[in-house]
């Protein structure tokens, strides 16, 4: 057997059920090892679609997806996606065929591109050793929760694997998580004790069902409210004490309230400058918690007046058992009230300034979220537009909604997507794209048809960069570089297999009732020409910094 297929068939025994790629040459043998062995092969059209697809397919499920690319430019189109998951901390295991000859055209210096993004390098070396290693990069990127660049050479994947070498099953243990110190747990629960108005804010590290209903028991023994970062919305949904999502999407409301805290715990949350609005949602005298189980998180983007370092689920359990009196806390009856009033963003007063030509984004929004059943999964590219979709379509839990934008690439939205879908293929898939990004990424369009996925594909389409316009056009600066003349993304849309409908009035969106309605029998892109004369309520703070 070489090697190419032995590492392929062992990567599947030890759990990879799903391989996006673009298959060349160099990952041939290796991605059809993996398929023989009971892995799916999602083909995309393009390698940064595939990229972005195995990092959403990662996120949503909790497990380990692969990316198979072939040697130097598969990888390099691949770049954006993989520096996101880097980023991102996505387990991700890139396959990578890789060139060593001097001459060769295809040769690039991979380790050190994974490094210059955040990625792990590693790389088969011997025939003999080659199972092996592919096993401890899964291990990485699983336990370490790392994207792992794994260098196959292809000198070594066409090598024999030598008699006597253990080609066995062998599934990866879980990994283990980190118990808090009792030191650490009695120091949170006295600041827990001490505080009259605490909110929680989850994270990346926080969303699993365990962890989740083990922050809600504690917040409710403490009358903590209880608030996400953007990549964990949905946790908290079913919770009456949910302020949704902390930071540039927050409600006014909730806004409100997370200032007013006396105590903030970000429970496996960052506590960044999105999530925290550069500070300013920190109350002059709050007290500041995080628990994380990467000590190096700790304090990482903002002073902390304790830092745990611990599992958040096991955190939360251990302060839970420490006992003590329930308290009111934050949850008072006037608190409750406004919650259910006005805490959704749908709920604020705005002034509808739809035309006959053009839809106003908040319209849209609400109109969307009556139309589309609950039971969805929510992609989001980046661009003006996003922080329509991300407050106005509800989620139903934190599996609901995927957000690839620790990188802040617009053309990502479609592909997030689809890796979403296939990893919840029970809901209804609803990307939200801008028109900058869904002509970035058309081209897996074809992709959504090719599957069968039963899609909505909703363009915010206001004929240009809209971020740019409104960042740059107050202060008089020329806008031709980052306007377009109208394109018909529908027709678009149909060349690929979609049905599609044009969107300028509340009343065209008919037509997406009676798609849903059924039999979707294909995939629907709603074209809608939005309003453009105003930039986003989260722009100003978006653009801070730059």
């Amino acid at each position: 057997m070489k090697v190419a297929e032995a590492v392929g068939r062992a990567l599947a025994a030890a759990g990879v059920d799903h391989v996006f790629g673009v298959v060349g040459s160099g990952n041939f043998h290796l991605t059809n090892a993996m398929v023989a062995a009971g892995a799916r092969f999602v083909a995309a059209r393009h390698e940064g679609g595939a990229a972005t697809m195995a990092d959403a397919h990662a996120r949503t499920s909790g497990r380990v997806t692969a990316l198979s690319v072939h040697q130097g430019p598969g990888l390099t189109n691949a770049l954006t996606g993989i520096t996101e998951a880097a980023k991102s901390r996505t387990p991700l295991l890139v396959l990578a065929a890789e060139a060593t000859a001097q001459r060769s055209n295809f040769r690039i210096d991979q380790a050190v591109l994974a490094h210059s993004v955040g990625a792990v390098s590693a790389r088969v070396t011997t025939a003999h050793d080659a199972v092996d290693q592919a096993r401890a990069a899964l291990r990485r990127a699983r336990h370490e929760r790392r994207t792992v660049l794994l260098n196959l050479p292809l000198e070594v994947q066409s090598l024999d694997v030598p008699e006597g070498v253990s080609l066995a099953a062998v599934p990866l243990p879980e990994p283990e998580r980190v118990e808090p110190s009792r030191k650490a747990v009695a120091d949170l629960v006295r600041a827990l004790e001490r505080s009259r108005r605490p909110v929680f804010v989850a994270g990346r590290g926080a969303r699993t069902p365990a962890a989740r209903d083990a922050l809600c028991a504690l917040a409710d023994r403490h009358g903590a409210l209880l608030a996400t970062s953007a990549v964990a919305r949905g946790l908290f949904h079913a919770s009456p004490w949910s302020l949704d999502v902390s930071g540039g999407f927050a409600s006014p409301l909730a806004t409100e309230l997370i200032r007013g805290a006396d105590l903030i715990v970000g429970w496996g949350c960052a506590l960044n400058m999105w999530t925290m609005r550069h500070g300013s949602l920190i109350g002059p005298d709050a007290t500041v918690v995080q628990i994380d189980d990467d000590p190096e998180a700790l304090g990482a983007h903002r002073p902390i007046d304790l830092g745990v370092h611990g599992d958040v689920e096991r955190t939360a359990r251990r302060a839970s058992e420490a006992g003590g009196e329930r308290r009111e806390g934050y949850r008072t009856p006037e608190v409750r009230a406004a919650l259910t009033a006005r805490v959704r963003w749908r709920d604020v007063p705005y002034e509808d300034e739809s035309t006959r030509e053009r839809i106003d984004p908040r319209t849209l929004g609400i109109a969307l979220d009556e139309i589309l059943p609950a039971e969805r999964v929510v992609g989001v590219d980046s661009g003006n537009f996003m922080g329509y979709p991300s407050a106005y379509l509800s989620v139903p839990d934190e599996r609901g909604f995927c957000f690839t934008q620790a990188f802040q690439s617009i053309g990502l939205g479609l592909a997030t997507t689809i890796g979403a879908a296939l990893a919840q293929p029970d809901r209804l898939p609803v990307a939200v794209l801008g028109d900058g990004g869904a002509l970035m990424s058309a081209v897996e369009l074809d992709t959504v048809r090719r599957l069968g996925l039963p899609m909505v594909v909703v363009v915010f389409n206001d004929e240009g960069y809209g971020a740019e316009v409104h960042h740059f056009g107050p202060d008089g600066f020329p806008l031709d570089t980052v306007t377009f003349p109208e394109t018909d993304i529908a027709a678009v849309a149909r060349g690929y297999g979609f049905e599609a409908v044009t969107v300028r009035t509340r009343a065209d969106l008919k037509a997406v009732a009676d798609w849903v309605t059924g039999p979707r029998s294909a995939p629907l892109l709603v074209d809608a020409k939005v309003t453009r004369e105003h930039g986003a309520w989260w722009l100003e703070e978006a653009f801070r910094g730059h």
